[in-house]
């Protein structure tokens, strides 16, 4: 995402990260951060949603949709702060 982003909207940025030979790292390193923030954020917002296993246990159709729910806000999160910055 971090690599379309960059050829559409930062066309001289990309062509300076593949002039460099910075770009695989540049986007590795972008990977990396989504990924530690997924991981550190979901858990809180589960957390503060009620999201538990004894809910996953009560009613897994509703723990399912919150779970669902609240990745794709973390990932809009980091679309903003890591992606597209």
């Amino acid at each position: 995402m971090r690599q379309r982003y960059l050829k559409e909207h930062r066309p001289g940025l990309y062509s300076s990260l593949i002039l460099s030979e910075k770009l695989y790292p540049h986007l590795l390193e972008i990977d990396r951060a989504a990924r530690e923030r997924m991981d550190s954020m979901l858990p809180r917002m589960m957390e503060a949603a009620g999201v538990t296993e004894e809910l996953k246990v009560r009613d897994p159709m509703r723990w399912a949709g919150l779970i669902n729910t609240l990745k794709a806000q973390v990932e809009e999160i980091i679309q903003v702060e890591l992606i597209s910055k």
